[in-house]
């Protein structure tokens, strides 16, 4: 269940277990018998990331390993109570699970981004149990990116009386919101495990910021034995508060069972009241306001994290994101950590949650390098036939209280020409073909897309019919010869910007929005030139590991901020259009091809004296002057184009370059850069996540620079840098952003990139007077202490 909601009798399960990798033991029997090196683990836990990095792997994932991964728990069930129902609930595995309770078989999940859960009770006993998990990723080249591998998400176990709600089973709705008033709906789904029918109560109540009840309902519910009853409790509250992405105000909805006069089961999730629609012609409102979507696309992991991300650092992540002017996420492509819709609801984005890259046929995965050699072709479409509809379905379960999210996606670039679905149009004009090949009359044929699309379609509005349904399209040529794009509520472009015009007049009712978009002034004006068009979603927020180029390159680097989460120089580009704060910064290059098309920039002052240089300046003010040790290079006006950026050539000389940025004459706006000196010293910041509420632990989130005697960073007196913790703190991981460095991901010593290097701390609850020491070679070592 998502991390923000909380059950009665809900605990966190991450601690206390063994892991062994053992890659030829696929039977449980063998496993169990056979492994004896076992070592102890917290969850979650990504194997994958642990490498080592080996070109002899896939460029698409990485080139970091897969294989088989056993885990075991052994607990004692001191309280065990016969008279209750027990759980186990993982938010992922990847992939291919399955999960064994004292030896008895509980099931298998193929989709490893998916949340899922098993009733323990038949199996589990007073005394000592055994919880054991197995994780099947040998075709480690299964995917186009990196999944990770392993329990890489949290895991609870669940408590409950006979007569409970179910996991997932409350949906919340507000079926009409006005600025006065709000109803409101909540459907509850309760399970009675018990031998004879009961009479139970159900309650459901609203609580404002301050813990004031603002509305609530009783109903009486009768429960057959060994089954279930669906009630629906409605109310309404007055002078609503509505969520936004400027005031992401939440509710506490609580919804309880009651019997004899006794609570017998409990549950609470944060919620939002928020109105919004997608209109063909003028694009997205958001409780009754036009508003563009100035959106980004994420994978699921953080650099040296792999994908066992804890919550800390993607609040980090989304807090640069909030800086930047950013409104809207899109989970490309899956599924993504319970966590982080919990945080995009506080936080205040707006989120597509997206299901699948594949359907019933495989996509290509590079292995030599991005679009380099001979493909393979694992995948998941394997196990769709069978587990996609209800794959689907279970994505939107877990994730429909969620106020943030306003879109279902059933698929990524499924419809990617001749990859593998192809149609006779691809002969004709100037349609996108994969390979320069044309129709591909042996391909599966296109017109299988729309078939499955409806079923999706209908999976989920089985389960939510108050959010549209969408898929990303690439080849929107092809898919409009098929029933694809009709069986959708609104269609996504991936980078068919060209096609937004004559699309729009030749399918006036059809809702059209940029789902991936490139970073390119051209992009983001075909957003605001066009009011049909809601939003562009930039392909990527961050670096990630995999989709690399070749060998020694590991990682993307399609990112406006990097592996370590610190921005580069087209972040302040995005910025100057998206956020409306005045601001302004400067990017250097040595070439001045670079200054226009925004490529090879770097944020650094340094050079050899008379060298030409031109300095580009992001901003969102009227005009900028440039000074050069106090002397202006004068004035330029801020208007931005494709091929001409605002900047200046100067003839590098060290010292200070400062902007200045005026509206309307005053200033409004300044940013200043220093030429490096040598390097003298470390400079050392820690964030402090928050206290884990289900387990007391916190992450700290440590920057390491190397600085001048100024404080300057110096970028290229790159050297090792040496964590050595005391007091039970554990390091998680060290990450400098360099996306060829194939430096050990869990070493305790990482070099650092461009002058800065990143780590990640876990402080277990209880420990006390935690010690990290910072060292490098040359340098005064850093002590920071903690309690």
């Amino acid at each position: 269940m998502p991390a923000q909601a909380q059950h009665q009798g809900m605990a966190l399960f991450n601690e206390d277990w063994q892991f062994a990798k053992a890659d030829n033991m696929t039977e449980y029997e063998e496993a169990m018998s056979s492994i004896t090196s076992w070592r102890s683990i917290s969850l979650p836990h990504d194997w994958s990331v642990e490498g080592p990095f080996s070109p002899e792997l896939a460029s698409g994932t990485g080139f970091l390993p897969g294989g088989i991964g056993w885990y075991k728990k052994s607990f004692t069930m001191e309280e065990y109570d016969p008279s209750r129902q027990y759980t186990i609930y993982f938010d992922g595995v990847y992939k291919n699970s399955e999960v064994w309770i004292n030896g008895h078989h509980l099931g298998k999940r193929p989709n490893g981004f998916l949340a899922f859960y098993y009733d323990l009770t038949p199996y589990l006993k007073a005394g000592d149990n055994q919880l054991v998990v197995k994780a099947d990723h040998r075709e480690y080249a299964d995917s186009r990116y990196y999944t990770g591998s392993g329990i890489y998400r949290n895991v609870y176990l669940l408590s409950k009386a006979k007569q409970h709600i179910q996991p997932w089973g409350v949906f919340f709705t507000s079926p009409d919101v006005t600025s006065t008033r709000a109803d409101i709906q909540v459907q509850v789904a309760i399970q009675n495990e018990a031998a004879q029918t009961s009479p139970v109560q159900v309650v459901a109540k609203l609580l404002d910021a301050n813990g004031h009840t603002v509305g609530e309902q009783t109903v009486e519910s009768f429960l057959p034995a060994g089954n279930y009853n669906q009630e629906t409790l409605s109310f309404s509250i007055m002078d609503p508060m509505l969520w936004s992405p400027d005031d992401p105000y939440l509710y506490d909805l609580e919804v309880s069972i009651h019997k004899n006069g006794e609570q017998i089961d409990f549950w609470q999730d944060k919620v939002g009241l928020r109105t919004f629609r997608f209109d063909a012609q003028e694009g997205f409102f958001l409780n009754g306001e036009n508003t563009l979507l100035k959106g980004v696309c994420i994978h699921h992991d953080a650099g040296a994290l792999g994908a066992a991300v804890p919550e800390a650092v993607w609040a980090q992540r989304l807090a640069t994101l909030k800086k930047l002017g950013c409104n809207a996420i899109r989970m490309s492509h899956y599924p993504h950590q319970d966590y982080l819709y919990d945080l995009c609801d506080e936080m205040g984005f707006l989120v597509q949650d997206e299901a699948f890259d594949e359907w019933e046929v495989g996509k290509n995965k590079w292995i030599e390098g991005w679009n380099v050699g001979t493909p393979g072709n694992d995948g998941s479409y394997d196990a769709f036939a069978e587990w996609g509809r209800q794959d689907v379905k279970d994505m939107v379960l877990r994730s429909r209280n969620h106020p943030s999210i306003i879109m279902w996606s059933v698929g990524n670039e499924i419809d990617y020409p001749n990859d593998p679905y192809s149609h006779p149009v691809l002969d004709e004009g100037r349609n996108p073909q994969i390979y320069g090949k044309g129709y591909q009359k042996d391909n599966p044929a296109a017109s299988r897309l729309g078939e499955l699309a409806s079923g999706l379609v209908s999976a989920v509005k089985a389960v939510d019919n108050t959010r549209p349904v969408t898929a990303a399209l690439a080849g929107v040529t092809m898919s409009n010869h098929t029933s694809y794009p009709g069986a959708l509520d609104i269609v996504g472009y991936n980078y068919q910007e060209y096609r937004y015009e004559e699309d729009h007049k030749a399918y006036p009712n059809r809702v059209i929005y940029g789902s991936e978009n490139g970073d390119a002034l051209s992009a983001w004006k075909a957003v605001t030139d066009h009011p049909y068009i809601a939003s562009q979603f930039l392909w990527t927020a961050f670096d990630f590991l995999g989709e690399a180029r070749p060998w020694p390159e590991r990682s993307s680097g399609a990112g406006i901020i990097d592996l370590a989460g610190y921005p580069k120089p087209d972040y302040y580009f995005r910025k100057s259009l998206w956020n409306e704060s005045p601001m302004v910064y400067l990017a250097m290059t040595d070439k001045e091809e670079n200054l226009h098309r925004r490529r090879g920039m770097e944020g650094i002052w340094q050079g050899e004296q008379g060298e030409k240089l031109w300095v580009a300046c992001y901003a969102n003010v009227d005009e900028v002057e440039l000074f050069l040790n106090g002397e202006s290079l004068g004035k330029k006006e801020i208007v931005y184009d494709d091929k001409d950026m605002p900047g200046w050539m100067v003839e590098y000389a060290p010292g200070e370059l400062q902007a200045i940025g005026y509206q309307n004459g005053s200033e409004v706006a300044s940013y200043t850069v220093q030429t490096p000196g040598d390097l003298d010293h470390m400079k050392v910041s820690i964030e402090e996540g928050e206290e884990d509420p289900l387990n007391g632990e916190k992450i700290l989130i440590m920057d390491i620079c190397l600085a001048d005697q100024n404080g300057n960073r110096v970028p290229h007196s790159d050297q090792e840098v040496d964590i050595e913790l005391e007091g039970g703190a554990v390091l998680l991981g060290l990450e400098s952003g360099d996306r060829s460095s194939h430096e050990n991901y869990k070493s305790s010593s990482r070099k650092t990139y461009n002058g800065r290097l990143k780590a990640y701390i876990k402080v277990p609850n209880g420990a006390d007077k935690v010690q990290v020491v910072v060292s490098s070679n040359g340098l005064q070592s850093v002590n920071r202490e903690f309690n």
